[in-house]
């Protein structure tokens, strides 16, 4: 038996709009360098509306960006501003500070935007919290993709499967978008330490154990997995190398030391992180 635990997500909102949260989860914070994991949608809005994600900040983490429907608009304080679309990433190193918004466009805003996808936060390693910020977007096309026993496969981040994606990883990481056709099987090895797949659409079988749709199936370490989909199902495998160190998490902020969060609380309260050109709203810190 590969299976380790079931998290089911949480019903959350953003903007106004509902989403699971996935990670963290009470008994499980983490999976390898996965420290939050959400999944919004799928939901089409009324006609005029549209996701706004005021300009907030990140610190020691990178954020992934995948969408499997819809169009967001992401701009950051270092002046990139990137259309998304659905299989693409959009991969943001936060290093030492950044801080970024996400909105729907207008086209889709006027039909009422189409909403589907995950977004996930990998904490960067011991050594490497306080890179230079960065942001990267890798189109479709660029995602390395192959097929394995009729599942189609799209290495989106880290490696797996004989294959590398393009982002800019720091640390070992699996993530890995699988679109599973009725009746198909995919075997996922040990080679990362720590592995879940995602059940995103469907319903899944992990070594005869059913996971629902909306659940993180967690794998144990060291044994190879089964995973069969009896009708169609997508599925997000993630995961990695443990972190030799604990991360703690507040709000939008990561970091290996609860020092560097409250200095990074602190410097948010007192406007001391660089703007997002051409945004005047921002999210407001919580209350501790």
């Amino acid at each position: 038996m590969s299976l380790a635990a079931l998290i089911p997500g949480r019903a959350r909102e953003i903007d106004g709009v509902g989403l699971r949260r996935v990670l963290p989860a009470a008994g499980r914070p983490t999976v390898g360098p996965f420290v939050f994991l959400d999944h919004l949608g799928p939901v089409t809005l009324g006609t005029g509306r549209g996701l706004d994600v005021r300009p907030h900040p990140h610190i020691a983490l990178a954020t992934l960006t995948y969408l499997y429907a819809g169009v967001f608009v992401h701009r950051d304080s270092l002046g990139f501003t990137q259309e998304i679309r659905p299989g693409e990433l959009n991969w943001m190193t936060a290093g030492r500070g950044i801080v970024h918004s996400e909105r729907s466009p207008p086209a889709a805003r006027a039909e009422g935007a189409t909403l589907h996808g995950l977004q996930s936060w990998v904490a960067l390693p011991d050594g490497f919290e306080d890179v230079e910020p960065d942001f990267s977007h890798h189109p479709a096309t660029a995602l390395p993709a192959l097929e394995v026993g009729g599942v189609n496969l799209t290495v989106v981040a880290g490696e797996a499967f004989g294959r590398k994606s393009p982002a800019p990883t720091l640390w070992p990481t699996l993530y890995v978008d699988a679109v599973m056709p009725g009746g198909s099987t995919l075997e996922l090895g040990p080679e990362h330490v720590e592995r879940a797949a995602y059940v995103a659409q469907g319903d899944l079988m992990v070594d005869g154990t059913a996971v629902p749709a909306g659940t993180l199936a967690v794998l144990e370490e060291g044994r190879t997995a089964q995973l069969f989909a009896a009708a169609s199902a997508r599925v997000m495998l993630l995961g990695g190398e443990r972190f030799p160190t604990p991360r703690y998490l507040w709000w939008n902020f990561v970091a290996s030391s609860r020092e560097r969060i409250e200095t990074a609380k602190r410097d948010w309260r007192e406007g001391r992180f660089a703007a997002v050109p051409g945004e005047t709203e921002f999210i407001p810190l919580p209350p501790d």
